[in-house]
């Protein structure tokens, strides 16, 4: 998720349709099931409502008197300092902070932030987002790190740190090219060297920067459609960049998916006037000039004089870190949205199926399934782009089971959906996944709270999603079961049969979220559900990511003034939750000002990475330099000071 110090887009709803709410949906489960009538308070009913609950009532201790068997460390409390925490018998290594060279022939980055374009172009980006670990080999001691770069820190026209001293004044096109090359990805061949510290490996061919200006390739059914093509493309099916990556996916045939998410940022225009049409502004394009303010030196970032630039991002990119020489492709049949992440799974029948969010308030929850079956060790190169993509519809109602309610897979295309079908605003199927947002919008998707991290258990097949918050709502629904909901909660689902390719599932809450140090009375919905203590609680739950054993762990991307609202939550921080008991215990805590996010593993589980991004966001931590610094996103690579797997 990205942020900024005053606005943050994702908190601006561009969603003007009357679609049902999930909020609404929930408070009719509630009132089908009788809960609030019997007097049970609503964090109560949430809790009880999940098939796999475990307590009697909000008071209940069970989780003191039967800890989880998957959450094998202590709980640490919450931290304002300047600095990582982490649970006892554990270690925390800096990694590859933003600047770090990444070829044996690329400059060290300058502490002043004076590095230019050219050096930026050979270093790791800024803002570290998704995380994945490709063995080599099957190692758990050498691989290919592959990192998102989101963003650079700016406010109002200047860039917090990225120029350092040297700030913004004058704006020129060498910082504009500076800027595009702190964006997009990294890949970093690593070892454990005999020490067994991991470092990189700068002489391999491996290590690439992928940034706002690498080649690309448009593919799948929007590729070469008319709404893709530009002065500089009239194919349609190239295209420069990728940016605004936040979180990630991969898939079983070792590539990596960049998911563009708040590319809307980057479109303003010169031209001193507010020409964008309705799709414009249902993706949130700026309406004049933008706080990065490409457009001043690069004309295609200039919806005026490149109306049609804006649609060719906001795409899932898939990336063969393996092939130095590849073209990412940008994946059309997934849909065009506000990508938060991706997550797969396998159909009954080997099909591949992508579980993705739109991160922003009201917006939806999305799942495609190819039409052509994973063949393990075959050629998958082509898989992600012919297949169905469905947009979720959450129903209360009867269940399959203790969740509380149902709910629906509706196709997006033009051909199989009737309202898709009569609406003449959708031409073709092309027009369908560049404007996936207001294809879903037709056929009555459900609102969500700004819906980011997907995850897949690994066992059984539930599909988990964090609902980050949504304070600018004004009534509850179904899965949203707050008016004002400044905490947010995770919801999970399961498929109907257990297969991943089925178009009905059933839902329940996995957590509300709240601050019962705060909030003491557990029948005020502030106070979260019975799973959220004072010794855990936290606020908008972010990444998310089940480890091979089944440990949920959950990262958080929310307020941390540690007052008011958020009194006794501390800095962003890492959790992990057995899904089974529902218990959620504290691992990690960030530095100041800092989001953590991204997580990845080795086969073995004995390694962990994850990413610090922003820290000091707001000029009060110099993390992980200390002293005056310039703050630096960086990756944390974690480790059981036994030898033993993470969590255990």
């Amino acid at each position: 998720m990205q942020k900024h110090h005053t606005i943050d887009s994702e908190d601006l709803p561009t969603n003007a349709s009357e679609n049902e709410h999930f909020q609404v949906v929930v408070d009719r489960a509630y009132s089908r099931r009788g809960f609030l009538k019997s007097g049970i308070g609503l964090s109560a009913a949430l809790f009880l409502a999940g098939p796999l609950a475990v307590y009697a009532d909000s008071n209940d201790k069970s989780s003191d008197e039967q800890p989880s068997s998957l959450l094998g460390f202590k709980a640490i409390p919450i931290s304002t300092d300047d600095t990582i925490k982490i649970a006892a018998g554990y270690t925390a290594a800096v990694f590859a902070p933003w600047g770090t060279p990444l070829f044996a022939d690329a400059p060290a980055w300058k502490a002043d932030g004076s590095d230019d374009a050219a050096a930026q172009a050979r270093q790791v980006g800024d803002n570290h987002d998704g995380i994945h670990f490709f063995p080599i080999d099957g190692s758990s001691t050498e691989g290919l790190l592959v990192l998102n770069h989101e963003y650079t820190t700016a406010e109002n026209g200047d860039y917090i740190w990225l120029f350092g001293a040297n700030g913004t004044k004058p704006w020129t096109a060498e910082k504009t090219a500076k800027a595009m090359n702190a964006h997009g990805a990294s890949i970093i061949h690593i070892a454990r060297n005999d020490a067994g510290k991991w470092e990189i490996r700068l002489d391999s061919r491996y290590n690439r920067r992928i940034t706002a200006s690498t080649e690309m390739e448009l593919t799948g059914p929007a590729a070469g459609s008319d709404l893709l093509k530009t002065k500089a493309d009239p194919s349609g099916t190239r295209v420069l960049g990728t940016f605004n990556n936040c979180g990630n996916g991969w898939t079983p045939w070792n590539t990596y998916l960049a998911c563009e998410e708040n590319f809307n940022n980057y479109f303003g225009t010169t031209s001193g006037k507010d020409t964008r049409n309705a799709a414009q502004k249902r993706y949130g394009l700026a309406a004049k000039s933008t706080d990065y303010r490409w457009e001043e030196f690069v004309d295609r970032f200039d919806y005026v004089k490149e109306p049609n630039e804006s649609n060719r991002y906001g795409w899932i990119v898939e990336i063969d870190p393996f092939d130095p020489s590849s073209a990412p492709k940008k994946r059309t049949a997934l849909g065009r949205i506000k990508h938060e992440n991706a997550a797969y799974a396998l159909s009954a029948d080997k099909r591949i199926v992508v579980y993705m969010g739109d991160d922003q308030r009201d917006d939806y929850i999305y799942k495609f399934v190819s039409d052509g079956i994973y063949r393990e060790g075959g050629d998958n190169s082509t898989l992600l782009d012919a297949g169905k993509l469905y947009v979720a519809r959450f129903q209360d109602g009867k269940t399959d089971g203790d969740f509380m309610g149902m709910g629906e897979w509706v196709v997006l295309d033009k051909t199989a959906n009737a309202t898709l079908a009569g609406d003449t605003s959708f031409a073709t199927q092309a027009d369908v996944l560049v404007n996936t947002r207001l294809a879903a919008d037709a056929v009555g998707a459900t609102k969500m709270d700004r819906p980011e991290w997907v995850s897949v258990h690994p066992a059984s097949g539930d599909v988990y999603v964090t609902l980050t918050n949504n304070d600018k709502r004004t009534a509850p629904d179904a899965a949203n079961p707050r008016a004002a909901n400044i905490y947010g909660q995770i919801v999970r689902w399961r498929e109907t049969g257990g297969d991943a390719a089925a178009t009905t599932f059933n839902w329940d809450i996995f957590v509300l979220v709240g601050n019962p140090v705060k909030y003491t009375d557990r029948d005020d919905s502030k106070s979260g559900s019975s799973n959220i203590t004072i010794d855990n609680t936290f606020n908008s739950p972010d990444g998310l990511a089940f480890d091979k054993a089944g440990r949920l762990w959950i990262q958080t991307d929310g307020k941390y003034t540690n007052s008011g609202e958020y009194e006794g939550q501390g800095n962003n921080q890492m959790l992990c939750a057995d899904p089974a008991s529902k218990e959620i215990r504290r691992f990690f805590v960030g530095p100041k000002e800092c989001e953590v996010t991204g997580i990845t593993f080795t086969p073995d589980s004995k390694t962990m990475f994850v990413n610090i991004q922003h820290p000091g966001e707001a000029g009060e931590s110099h993390w992980p330099d200390g002293g005056n610094s310039i703050p630096r996103s960086s990756t944390i690579i974690i480790t059981k000071d036994d030898g033993g797997e993470i969590g255990t």
